[in-house]
């Protein structure tokens, strides 16, 4: 078997981040991979675990070493997937998660296009905008130009291998390992070797 490329996106507040906190919490085989941001870090992200926040020079630098597998500008930060940090996982045999934006998740589907895409929805631009207000991470303008976007991003949805509705955490998270369970059993990935006797091992 083969490792998997997993990459989740979708627009803020669809509720992507809490999905994949999920799924590394109850899959120990997928690693996540750090994006950096020229972001300043909220009160609930801690750096290194969420992002790796550098500043506008640092970043400038990866760029010229042709560091990053994706880089973005998204609602005015700059975020960056550094590519050595996701092929070295990849080499190791494990499964790599990606929580990254709509502009980067197409970079990532270019270059790497056995990676498994899923794009999360929320169940309407209604809740959507609920969801913004009620996180209180965001200024109000912030969050007007999240909403905005959110139309163009979710205008996008066709380009993605699976499409995801997150209606409800619990619902939505068994949809996820439903997609999960099916691409571990794609035969580009696994390929089983039947033995004379006995079983031969499921993933």
């Amino acid at each position: 078997m083969t490792s998997m490329l997993l990459v989740i996106s979708g627009p803020s507040g669809a509720g992507k981040g809490t999905l994949c906190e999920r799924l590394l919490a109850e899959d120990p085989s997928f690693h996540f991979s750090v994006s950096a941001t020229t972001r300043p870090p909220r009160s609930d992200e801690t750096p290194g675990k969420h992002y790796y926040f550098i500043s506008e020079e640092m970043f400038e630098s990866y760029l010229g070493e042709d560091a990053f597998l994706e880089q973005a500008v998204v609602h005015g930060h700059r975020y960056g997937t550094l590519r050595v940090q996701v092929q070295q996982m990849l080499d190791a045999g494990n499964n790599v998660l990606l929580d990254i934006d709509p502009q980067g998740a197409r970079i990532v589907m270019d270059a790497m296009v056995d990676c498994v895409s899923i794009f999360i929805l929320p169940p309407s631009y209604e809740e959507l905008a609920r969801r913004l207000h009620t996180r209180n991470t965001d200024q109000p303008d912030e969050i007007t130009r999240r909403l905005s976007n959110a139309r163009g991003e979710i205008a996008q949805v066709g380009s993605y291998k699976y499409a995801l509705i997150n209606d409800t955490i619990d619902r939505a998270f068994t949809r996820l390992q439903t997609i999960i369970l099916a691409e571990r059993h794609n035969t580009h990935r696994y390929r089983p070797i039947i033995p004379e006797r006995g079983s031969p091992i499921c993933p």
